[in-house]
């Protein structure tokens, strides 16, 4: 599930991007692609919880380690769905 969710958070940032470069109201895809940045973390979090608790350690072994990836990835993603507004900002002045 958690796949499916991250790729529907990159496919609404580079909507994201693309409406603003199109001069198009932007604010919409940027939430929707934020907020489904946070339901990918949360489904990731949720996969690896369910094992804890059903106490399947030799599954949890074979859950690879994307602590790193995923920092980074949410960085990224803040940073993409948010330059707009910056952008914009810097537009103006």
């Amino acid at each position: 599930m958690w796949i499916i969710l991250g790729i529907i958070a990159i496919v609404v940032t580079l909507i994201n991007l693309y409406m603003y470069a199109a001069g198009k109201d932007y604010k919409l895809a940027m939430a929707l692609g934020l907020s489904f940045t946070a339901l990918t973390l949360c489904a990731e979090h949720s996969f690896v919880s369910k094992l804890v608790i059903k106490e399947d350690w030799s599954a949890l072994r074979e859950v690879p380690n994307y602590d790193r990836e995923l920092w980074f990835l949410t960085i990224v993603s803040i940073l993409l769905n948010i330059a707009p507004i910056f952008l914009e900002r810097k537009r103006k002045k």
